[in-house]
């Protein structure tokens, strides 16, 4: 009977317990709310000046967003009725301000205000806290070591290395230049970046455009960092993923997790690879006696004025993030500017006459051409213009900001700029949704503000790599044309969506012929 007594006890606290627990639950879940509901009317109130589109009580404008290929579309045509910026909500307590003017622009891009704490948070299990969403005093320390790995003199041996992977991937090409049926080159042109991004960068030679699948691992590389920029769109847009542990329990969370070691693993490997080569190799002037320097190089031997160098975290994930960053934004601006000139043929003849002749006889670029190649250049300007590889980027601010036409904005607010949006308004660009290379005519630029165009974003926190970009960009164009003549194919007409880069839903579709260059 005792024994019985004290099971039922057992049972009764084990009950009570259980019962606590769920109240406590409740009454911290409620608190949570409260919270974040006593936010959402501070926010509402800090924003009553920067009026925007209906939205619902609870999904915000996330429901208006139906990832169908015409949602930046949309974001345009709000910024018709509401001019310079405004409010945008994703769920019931997230909201951005979004700013689609170069005059508004400006004051944001001129301050040194970290990324947001939001949808980069995302991204940091992936490439963790390197330059891209560091902040800080690390943010600008990093700054100052890696900017000597965008110098002219390590530039300028990459010309040949592009040159070499771009004639790589048009030698693939052969065989749909044979055929009437239109091919999409996403994935060529990311594989091919990716090819480059490793020579360039790591003096690594893959082989990953002509080995499918191959030892390296880099075609499930790419694999993984498209699965990886999808999964961090998905979980922005839902506002449960917000959640770290809701995130990591989802099947989405378990991908992210397998993507990520799939990327990790690729980096590690380049990583451990070059300091075996350089273990008796302590400075740059030994290493350059026998060889170009290049990114890893610099990384692995930078010092500050402490002789500090970087960590080995911090290492990886300056090469997560360049190995992203220099070949998945540059592939999205190549195959977006192939596609423009597809359907633009007399803007495209004009540049393959002008590249013929900067060539001289030869197939492949070298330095000295590029900038024998001003229409061209203008081209690929137009095109960055039309689709920017990076369609939007968003800061958090750190102290109240005031703009140009006297509204200001409380510590904490999250701003974003529509680069996109910046780049098709009407009241900045004549006929904006036009392709008119003319607009990068020097005298036509000094009439805009130099905000008007900002692909690679502007001010301190700037693309590091943004020559790196344009010249593989300038190299990859030019051979294309020399080669072959691009045609778009009408039945496959790109939907553009916005992943961490610009895409398009059902891939960007070509047909492409051999040159006659016969008289």
């Amino acid at each position: 009977m005792e024994l019985f007594d004290t099971l039922k006890n057992v049972m009764l606290d084990s009950y009570c317990i259980h019962h606590l627990v769920a109240i406590f639950s409740l009454v911290y879940v409620i608190i949570k709310i409260s919270k974040l509901v006593v936010k959402r009317n501070e926010w509402i109130r800090a924003l009553e000046t920067f009026p925007g589109p209906p939205k619902h009580w609870l999904f915000g404008h996330v429901r208006e967003f139906k990832q169908d290929g015409n949602d930046m579309y949309k974001v345009v045509k709000w910024g018709e009725s509401y001019p310079l910026a405004f409010q945008m909500w994703f769920g019931p307590f997230v909201s951005f301000l979004n700013i689609h003017h170069p005059d508004y622009v400006k004051t944001i891009l001129a301050s040194t205000e970290p990324k947001d704490d939001l949808s980069y948070r995302f991204l940091i299990p992936w490439i963790g806290d390197g330059l891209l969403v560091s902040k800080g005093q690390k943010w600008f320390r990093h700054r100052r070591l890696l900017t000597p790995g965008f110098h002219y003199d390590v530039l300028k041996p990459y010309v040949k290395l592009m040159a070499d992977s771009a004639k790589t991937m048009l030698d693939k090409w052969e065989t749909h230049s044979k055929s009437d049926e239109s091919f999409d080159l996403f994935e060529h042109v990311s594989l091919m970046t990716l090819d480059s991004i490793m020579k360039c960068a790591f003096s690594s030679n893959t082989n990953c455009q002509t080995v499918r699948g191959g030892e390296s691992g880099t075609n499930s590389y790419i694999k993984a960092v498209y699965e990886l920029s999808d999964l961090v769109n998905v979980r922005f847009r839902n506002f449960p993923y917000h959640s770290e542990w809701i995130f990591q329990l989802s099947p989405h969370g378990y991908k992210y997790r397998k993507a990520c070691n799939v990327a990790h693993s690729h980096t590690e490997e380049i990583i451990r690879k070059r300091k075996e080569a350089l273990k008796d190799e302590k400075e740059l002037g030994r290493i350059q006696a026998k060889r170009n320097l290049d990114f890893l190089d610099i990384l692995l031997c930078a010092r500050d004025e402490d002789q500090q160098g970087l960590s080995d975290e911090a290492i990886r994930a300056e090469v997560d993030t360049f190995m992203f960053e220099g070949h998945d934004t540059t592939a999205s601006g190549i195959s977006w500017t192939l596609y423009s000139l597809a359907c633009n043929p007399e803007h495209q003849q004009i540049c393959r006459d002008e590249v013929i002749s900067a060539l001289e006889g030869r197939d492949t670029m070298e330095w000295e051409d590029l900038s024998k190649i001003p229409y061209t250049t203008m081209c690929i300007k137009e095109s960055l213009r039309l689709y920017p590889p990076v369609p939007g980027m968003s800061r958090k601010i750190t102290k109240p900001m005031t703009f140009f036409d006297g509204r200001t904005v409380p510590e904490g607010c999250l701003i974003g700029t529509s680069i996109f949006g910046i780049h098709r308004n009407a009241t900045v660009w004549e006929n904006p949704n036009a392709f008119d290379p003319l607009r990068f005519l020097p005298e036509n630029s000094a009439k805009r503000s130099p905000h008007a165009f900002v692909p690679f974003s502007a001010g301190p926190r700037n693309c590091i790599g943004q020559n790196f970009a344009m010249n593989e960009m300038k190299v990859v164009v030019a051979q294309t044309l020399k080669r072959y003549q691009l045609t778009e194919d009408p039945m496959k007409k790109p939907k553009m969506i916005p992943r961490l880069v610009l895409r398009s839903l059902n891939g960007i579709h070509l047909k492409i012929k051999p040159v006659d260059l016969e008289p």
